[in-house]
């Protein structure tokens, strides 16, 4: 699932890719973060997004998450944002479900979110 702060060519990139992307410009704009976590964990979906605020929730609030991907790119153009997740998403894929991962242009962190 991606949230409404990523950008639609990296939508459209994982898309060719073959991933199914639930996005939420195209369900339910403005919905707040625990909505979107809400969507996502229905949907036992990994949730993408470059909102910080996502770290609160699933590790001071306690909120279950099914994965999320937290982006950090600044400046970078959204083709090479999109290039550095999909590559992220394929080398990475197994580790993602239950973990909280952040992509920088540089490096992949993973996280469990059950540690």
């Amino acid at each position: 699932m991606a949230d409404e702060n990523i950008k639609q060519a990296i939508v459209d990139r994982l898309r060719l890719d073959g991933h199914v992307i639930w996005y939420i410009v195209e369900m339910e704009p403005g919905v707040s973060d625990d909505v979107v976590l809400d969507l996502a964990n229905k949907e036992s979906a990994l949730l993408l997004t470059a909102d910080k605020d996502f770290g609160e929730l699933v590790f001071r609030l306690g909120r279950v998450a099914s994965g999320v991907i937290l982006v950090r790119f600044a400046g970078l153009p959204n083709s090479s944002k999109a290039t550095i997740i999909s590559e992220a998403i394929a080398r990475h894929s197994d580790d993602l479900p239950g973990a909280f991962t952040v992509i920088t242009p540089t490096t992949v962190r993973i996280r469990s979110i059950g540690a």
